[in-house]
């Protein structure tokens, strides 16, 4: 079985009459996006008197750094490697909220932000709360909307225009900051588009239904190992096994914040392997370029 690629200048090869040429435009693009430097992403000159962000999960601290560069004191209150289905507020988070100027929230269903948000509005009433979620179709229960590429670029524009409202006299700096990462997300849009629309085979299996949004923009179909936050039994490891036995899948996808027990024993099951998922990326465009390298290795085997 072949190992799993890394991200940036490495492709697949199709069976399906791909246009390789095609493909490694594509990673070009997406690399340059990667190595360059963005130098407009600097200070907005708040120096010791940043404005205090304070931000749900790291997918938002990473389109919060692309707009505000170090001009805004952040804070993330889900941190890298834990669920925010789960997740308690600490003291000390509570006080880094009390002093924010500007908190960006998810706002799609977040189950962290469902349970505390009441306290969080009561800790700091004056607070600009920043919804990313205005503008996105929802689908269902689902919250995990930041993993659509697309999403995220409105996910972004959301964000600008916050800061925009709490610091008006920054107002250029914030929305050139989002002017070029916006193009990026494009960038990442199409590179995902052109490594994977020309799959016959479009099904995947990861541990936490965290995708949906993701295989609905690129025409995916994501099969589940845990439903409603419930460790799976059995009976529903079984079915895992017959659906990847099914559709031939080699891997079953895994994230950070999940153990991985129930994984390993379907990719047992099928004689596969598991492989990361990360559905909470500290470095969106890197991730979401290494996803759907992941899913192109597994659509080809």
């Amino acid at each position: 079985m072949a190992a799993m690629p890394g991200f940036r200048g490495k492709r697949v090869v199709r069976r399906r009459g791909f246009a390789r040429h095609r493909l490694l435009l594509c990673v070009v693009a997406l690399s340059l996006v990667l190595t360059a430097t963005v130098v407009s992403c600097g200070s907005a000159g708040g120096g010791e008197g940043r404005m205090g962000v304070v931000v749900s999960v790291a997918p938002l601290a990473d389109f919060v750094r692309n707009v505000a560069g170090d001009s805004v004191e952040m804070a993330v209150l889900v941190p890298s490697g834990s669920s925010p289905h789960s997740y308690e507020l600490t003291p000390s988070q509570m006080t880094a909220v009390s002093e924010a100027e500007v908190y960006v929230m998810v706002g799609s269903g977040v189950e962290f932000e469902s349970i505390w948000m009441g306290e969080i509005v009561e800790v700091n009433p004056d607070m600009l709360i920043v919804d990313c979620s205005e503008g996105v179709e929802l689908m269902g229960s689902d919250p995990h909307i930041w993993n659509s590429p697309v999403n995220a670029r409105t996910m972004v524009e959301n964000i600008c225009d916050g800061l925009v409202q709490a610091d008006p006299g920054n107002g250029a700096f914030y929305t050139r900051n989002r002017d070029d990462y916006v193009k990026e997300l494009d960038v990442l849009d199409g590179y995902i588009r052109c490594t994977l629309d020309d799959f016959t085979n479009r099904y995947f299996i990861t541990y936490h239904p965290a995708f949906a949004y993701f295989a609905n923009e690129y025409g995916l179909t994501q099969l589940v190992v845990e439903h409603g936050g419930k460790e799976p039994t059995p009976q529903a490891i079984q079915e895992c096994v017959d659906s990847a036995i099914q559709h031939d899948l080699d891997y079953v996808f895994v994230a950070p914040q999940f153990a991985t027990d129930d994984c390993e024993t379907i990719a047992a099951e099928i004689g596969g392997q598991t492989a990361a998922m990360d559905p909470l990326p500290e470095n969106y465009i890197a991730n979401m370029g290494r996803i759907a390298d992941a899913l192109a290795l597994e659509f080809a085997d």
